[in-house]
């Protein structure tokens, strides 16, 4: 089964949510803020999505990070950054099986998925 790693009121992850129902596929959500993000959990999103891409620099979080947070950026603070505020990551994430997981959405990125 599918599972979209979202935030509830994200608009983006709201959009992705109404293409897999549009498509009628089968998935569960986790939503980053009221399930959470574990350590093992992050381990396994950065498997499959290198750190860099997995950050989201664009979002209000990062913003309000220190500067010296966001130039010394390496494997181990990034993991801690993302464990601390996960709202750091980028999403949706959807993870198609335990070896693919496709990093945000835009019309059409979901038209090739079928179960």
């Amino acid at each position: 089964m599918l599972t979209l790693y979202m935030i509830d009121n994200c608009d983006t992850c709201r959009k992705a949510r109404k293409a897999l129902d549009e498509k009628g596929l089968a998935f569960k959500t986790h939503d980053l803020r009221k399930d959470g993000l574990s350590a093992s959990l992050l381990e396994h999103i950065l498997e499959q999505v290198p750190l860099l891409k997995a950050i989201n620099k664009r979002s209000k979080t990062w913003r309000e990070l220190s500067d010296d947070e966001k130039e010394n950026l390496d494997a181990t603070s990034g993991r801690e950054l993302i464990l601390k505020h996960p709202t750091l990551l980028k999403r949706p994430l959807l993870e198609l099986d335990s070896h693919q997981i496709l990093v945000g959405y835009q019309d059409g990125d979901y038209d090739n998925i079928s179960q």
